[in-house]
């Protein structure tokens, strides 16, 4: 048992530390109730995801949540010692679910060459510069390098963009015999010594580049004339006398195996890429972001391809519209619920693997075939105990104790017009295991689940609200319980203005609230929108005053409430 326990435990760490923590060798499926779970929704995503995790199989199942977790169910948590399941409010891919391409980030002293290169070898088009703490300072295309050539006619290019002696040396398969190869080109421009000595001295100034042959007379000439460099080609070498008097004037010299012509095509391609990258309004997306969202945005954009940082800044890889469309989608078993309405959002962007529950067959679609198993019994807890007994897996205190929870929650602790004979069988074999008394232990459950005096309206309101589609018809149905009636006299005072504000802000056509007297079996029903005491009135044959009636014996949203209010709309609408 202590073992069991031990490992409860650092299972629940581990998935509170992120879905995607966890044994990343193997594919995360979240399991997830509905939204604004109860106890059952929360208890049967944590004992199905450790049933499945006791199979071998090439997936790893983490439980999670979508809403807030109710003081009743706190207490089933906290009574068990089990953490609540990670919350997660949207099962949309993300980018982090795409394809990243790994292109390494380069430094922006790279020479254009250099940079060309890399993309050829990489089969890439655009190319990420990154600082030394591999933070995005730009981006370089291979359109922006076409530009540097078909634009760019300055000769003085080269030393505008601060060109390193070592991007030219490695440019130009050169050795620097005279001057320092860590220093910079960053005054003059670049000229071709072409003509003789005398009409040199028109063009060459102070700090130019000078590219030349074997001529001594034109060496000497640039150097009189304060060249900064000389590049001498077809690996002339240089005489110690020019070697000597370039030292004495600061100038450097280069010698190249290339001829004049090859240099001069050549030179540019030295330059660094931080000169032609961009490096404003950087147009980037993080790990985080789902793909809904991204999409738009790389439509209206005309890039090939867009960086993706990490949510420390720090730059990951690459993506591209291609690589939209092979978007693997996040796994899901949905337990408690069928209903897109009562799913989490996006369910139909996700991969639904399975689906585990006791309710109407509702709106959701899947793209292939799953594994539905669906029960007439009063709690989905009750249906992964037949799957525990199935397979033959020992159940853990911790886990039964959870699940015992759910049933009693659900069926009201067997008062409920849902509760089945296979609920009750259920909820005794568990409580044996959990080591608990279910009259005793849900009293003090369902106490602290009606604790509701500190709450706000919206926490009541939002505990267990769900929204059904019956047929045209969008219905909004709340419920709590209590064991204490005046306790829920107090909450129908503050609720019922709630009601009035909170209508606006869904697509609902009516709303209706149960609060449920647990030991007198009977629910007081609130309802706001058009035709809703009409259609209250045809459900149960029950007078509507000031918005609210009165329906003994009616305790169940599941069973009695919704297929009343589904049969009423139907007669109403002649069906």
């Amino acid at each position: 048992m202590e073992k069991k326990e031990q490992y409860l435990e650092k299972e629940a760490k581990k998935d509170a530390a992120g879905l995607g923590g966890v044994k990343k060798h193997k594919r995360t499926v979240c399991v997830i109730g509905h939204k604004n779970p109860d106890t059952d929704s929360i208890c049967s995503a944590l004992a199905y995801a450790y049933l499945k995790n006791q199979e071998k199989s090439e997936f790893h199942y983490v439980p999670v949540r979508c809403g807030q977790i109710s003081a009743e169910t706190q207490y089933v948590l906290e009574h068990f010692g089990v953490e609540p399941p990670s919350f997660l409010d949207n099962i949309g891919t993300r980018v982090k679910d795409m394809e990243i391409r790994q292109v390494p980030g380069v430094r922006s002293n790279i020479s254009v060459k250099n940079a060309w290169n890399l993309m050829m070898t990489q089969n890439v088009f655009t190319l990420p510069i990154t600082n030394e703490e591999n933070h995005l300072k730009g981006l370089i295309t291979v359109n922006d390098i076409a530009k540097s050539y078909m634009e760019e006619y300055d000769s003085a290019i080269v030393s505008v963009a601060k060109t390193p002696y070592r991007n030219i040396l490695e440019t130009l398969d050169a050795e620097m015999i005279v001057g320092d190869p860590d220093g910079y080109f960053d005054q003059g421009k670049v000229v071709i010594a072409a003509a003789n000595p005398d009409v040199m001295e028109n063009y060459i100034e102070k700090h130019d580049m000078v590219i030349l042959g074997n001529r001594y007379e034109s060496q000497l000439c640039a150097i009189e004339m304060e060249a900064g460099c000389i590049v001498v080609c077809l690996g002339t070498p240089v005489s110690r006398t020019i070697q000597i008097l370039a030292r004495e004037k600061n100038c450097c010299v280069i010698v190249t195996p290339l001829d004049t012509y090859a240099v001069a095509r050549l030179i540019n391609q030295s330059m660094p890429i931080e000169f032609f990258m961009k490096k404003e309004n950087l147009l980037t997306f993080r790990l985080g972001d789902y793909t809904e969202n991204i999409r738009d945005v790389m439509s209206k954009k005309r890039y090939r391809d867009f960086p993706i940082l990490d949510q420390s800044g720090s730059y990951v890889g690459m993506i591209s519209r291609r690589n939209l469309l092979g978007v693997r989608k996040r796994g899901l078993i949905l337990v408690d619920h069928n209903e897109v309405t009562q799913a989490v959002d996006n369910v139909l962007d996700a991969e639904i693997m399975e689906i585990i529950d006791h309710h109407r067959l509702g709106s959701l679609e899947t793209m292939s075939p799953v594994y539905f198993r669906n029960q007439p019994v009063g709690c989905t807890s009750t249906i992964i105990y037949q799957v525990f007994q199935e397979k033959g897996l020992p159940i853990p205190r911790e886990i039964a104790g959870l699940m015992c929870s759910a049933i009693i929650s659900d069926t009201l602790l067997f008062r409920s017009p849902t509760c089945t004979a296979m609920d009750l069988a259920a909820a005794q074999n568990l409580a044996q295991v959990a080591g608990i008394e279910c009259e005793s232990y849900a009293r003090h459950m369902f106490a602290a689940g009606s604790d509701l005096a500190s709450r706000t309206p919206e926490e009541i309101f939002y505990q267990d609200f769900k929204q059904f589609e019956f047929g045209d018809w969008n219905i909004g149905i709340g419920q709590i319980t209590s064991m204490s009636e005046e306790e829920l006299e107090n909450i129908k005072k503050r609720l019922m203005p709630y009601m009035k504000k909170v209508f606006a802000e869904h697509d609902t056509d009516m709303m209706f609230f149960m609060l449920t007297d647990i030991l007198g079996e009977k629910t007081e029903l609130l309802c706001y929108g058009k035709n809703a005491d009409e259609l209250l009135e045809e459900a149960f044959h029950q007078s509507v005053s000031d918005n609210c009636a009165v329906l003994p014996g009616i305790v169940s949203r599941k069973k009695q409430m919704v297929p009343a209010l589904m049969a009423a709309i139907n007669r109403m609408s002649g069906v």
